[in-house]
């Protein structure tokens, strides 16, 4: 029971530690998209400089307060408040002759208020005693000031029942009100001195942190600290639901001066679209809105198809980074309404497409597991199946609606190649798939697999880079000739590193692996027939026996010709033994040119440039050889004894070698 208590009082600090925080956000949005009055002269401008970087710089000190010092700042903001309500409502009361039927009268339209004199009264010395009540309980007066402190709001009040002059009730009022706003001053820098100390402390602090953990981390913790996040949302859920309020208030007064209904829900709809990325603290609004959709999104995907990566849970993170970059780069919040909602759709449509393509991401390895274990159950393929082929009709109705709607131009041409991008992946995936549950069902060993899949996907791979190459020409076109920024500028110089350059690289790399791995392949002996009967064993990689052929090292150890390779396409040297597989035309013959003590001479203009010593060298004895099973090392021994890293088991699982986005 404690422990709910405890838990509950914690969401409860949790809620107000966020909500205390979104006022600070709406300020800074309206200082920022504030104006200033050019026919104001230079000290008008001056001043409203002067306030506008105090408004930003107090906004932003509380933003970046810690939760015990908000809720202290937020305590003496309120008793302030409540003193000033208390001042404002006896000077309010006292400055009216006739003032019970003046609050009969007007108390907006309602004749709520009651028409006894003495009635009204107590009603005003309840409030009064209620604001100085709370004036003291939150500024922590002391009994003997405090009793002073309710004298002082209570006398106006009492000037009002024995019916003084006007201008002695509000005399009175006025010195009740300096009076407070003195006490009040009092208090405060009372706690300045306090003030002074936290705001010292927490000086000292970040500058720990930033010396000891650096300025990303330092980041990071005030992002998490303050849970900007969940204030952005706030923040821009509130806003758009109080414009929602007043657009749905001016619907309906239109509606009673014009018998025009048509449009009416959809133009509501686009002015709060409009309205919600108009500056760029509603566009960070938005992304952290979108974050905690596509976080969700993600979540369910993950738990419909039953993976569990968590590198997979990042689309909450990735969405919202590429909604605002897309927002930067074209410029949202600066355009004009019509032209923004019209930009903002089409960036939700590439923002859809880039999502589809990680919902693939999160789905490929799934696919390729299921079908790589050999795993029967139709309940665990149906989801994966089912999300696929999802992933390959919803570009191609997509791309079918925007061409029948839109002409031709450069945002609805990337659209088009990245959902034919994603299909393509989908086909190459679903291809991959199907090849492996074939050979899954199959009773013999498919040598050529390896083979297949590499070409399926290096085809793909190909493709991909092509449109790479295509959608940075788009990109430079739209950056000379429609709308050049900087951050378009970066973007594509982004897109051509990681898309093009390291494609190309990654997969030359690999191309140039596995023709050495088939070359050294074929410099080994082949063994069928009768030989292959005299072995009696079975392979060493994948405890298979041998049915057609295998292949022999130079160490007299046996494997099937599809595993050595898939071994060598990591290194070079026997899984059994760690002796070199392959030895080079050239290595050879700078071992004939060895010396008797093991060194070999590298000449450089005639002198000894380096001495390599020859150790590790096994000698053959016909009489000592042994089976494939003599030795046995584990995963961390062979890269032990390769004297290099331990081996990377993607490089084993993974039947194709191929570099994926």
């Amino acid at each position: 029971m404690a422990t709910a208590q405890a838990r509950i009082g914690h969401q409860v600090f949790v809620v107000l530690d966020v909500v205390l925080r979104v006022p600070c956000i709406f300020i800074l949005d309206a200082i920022f998209n504030s104006h200033y009055d050019a026919g104001s002269g230079w000290a008008g401008s001056v001043a409203k400089l002067a306030i506008r970087i105090t408004g930003v710089f107090i906004s932003s000190v509380v933003l970046l307060l810690s939760q015990k010092a908000l809720f202290k700042f937020y305590t003496l903001f309120c008793a302030a408040l409540l003193g000033m309500a208390a001042v404002l409502f006896n000077y309010y009361a006292t400055s009216h002759s006739d003032i019970y039927s003046y609050y009969y009268n007007a108390a907006l339209g309602f004749h709520l208020l009651p028409k006894n004199a003495s009635t009204l009264w107590m009603g005003m010395a309840v409030v009064q005693l209620i604001f100085g009540l709370g004036y003291i309980f939150l500024l922590n007066v002391q009994s003997l000031f405090a009793a002073v402190v309710v004298l002082d709001i209570m006398i106006p009040l009492w000037t009002l029942m024995i019916e003084l002059p006007v201008d002695v009730r509000q005399l009175v009022a006025t010195l009740s009100g300096l009076l407070l706003a003195l006490n009040t001053a009092v208090c405060l820098a009372m706690k300045l001195k306090c003030f002074y100390y936290s705001c010292r402390y927490v000086y000292l602090l970040v500058r720990h942190m930033y010396r000891i953990y650096g300025l990303q981390l330092l980041l990071e913790d005030t992002w998490k600290r303050i849970r900007f996040p969940d204030v952005l949302r706030v923040f821009w859920l509130s806003r758009i639901t109080a414009q929602g309020m007043i657009l749905v208030y001016v619907v309906q007064v239109a509606r009673q001066e014009s018998s025009k209904t048509t449009g009416v829900l959809w133009d509501l709809t686009s002015n709060l679209i409009i309205s919600g990325c108009d500056s760029t603290l509603t566009v960070l609004g938005m992304s952290a809105v979108i974050s905690s959709v596509a976080h969700y999104l993600g979540l369910s995907i993950l738990a419909f198809i039953g993976s569990t990566e968590e590198e997979d849970k990042r689309l909450g993170f990735v969405a919202p980074v590429l909604f605002f970059i897309l927002a930067l780069q074209t410029g949202l919040s600066g355009l004009d309404p019509e032209e923004r909602l019209v930009r903002l759709s089409r960036n939700m449509c590439l923002l859809l497409t880039a999502i589809l393509h990680f919902i693939h991401g999160m789905t490929d390895p799934v696919l390729m597991s299921l079908s790589a274990s050999h795993v029967s159950s139709v309940r665990r393929h149906f989801p994966v199946l089912l999300v696929s082929m999802a992933l390959f009709v919803l570009p191609v109705v997509l791309s079918y609606s925007l061409w029948h709607h839109y002409a031709l131009n450069t945002w609805l041409f990337a659209v088009t190649a990245f959902c034919v991008e994603l299909c393509l992946k989908v086909v190459v995936s679903l291809t991959v798939y199907g090849l492996f549950m074939v050979d899954g069902f199959s009773n013999v060993l498919w040598e050529k697999l390896d083979d297949y899949v590499y070409y399926v996907r290096s085809t793909g791979n190909i493709i991909e880079f092509l449109f790479g190459v295509i959608m940075f020409g788009n990109g430079a076109y739209t950056m000379m000739f429609e709308s050049g920024s900087k951050i378009r500028a970066c973007m594509m110089c982004l897109h051509a590193y990681f898309n093009i350059y390291l494609q190309a690289k990654n997969g030359w790399k690999t191309f140039i692996n596995r023709r050495t791995a088939v070359k050294k392949i074929n410099s080994l002996p082949e063994v069928y027939g009768d030989q292959l009967r005299d072995i009696d064993d079975v392979c060493a990689i994948c405890y298979q026996e041998f049915s057609s052929s295998a292949r022999i090292t130079p160490c007299h150890h046996y494997f099937h010709t599809l595993c050595l390779r898939k071994w060598l396409y990591i290194q070079d040297t026997c899984p059994m033994c760690h002796q070199r597989v392959y030895v080079e035309e050239e290595n050879r013959e700078r071992a004939t040119n060895s010396n008797n003590n093991g060194a070999v001479l590298l000449p450089a203009d005639g002198a000894l440039a380096g001495i390599q010593a020859v150790a590790g060298q096994v000698e053959l004895d016909n009489e000592l050889l042994e089976d494939n099973d003599s030795i046995e090392y584990d995963e961390e021994e062979w890269g032990t004894q390769n004297g290099g890293t331990l081996l990377e088991e993607d490089y084993i699982n993974d039947d194709t070698d191929t570099t994926e986005d």
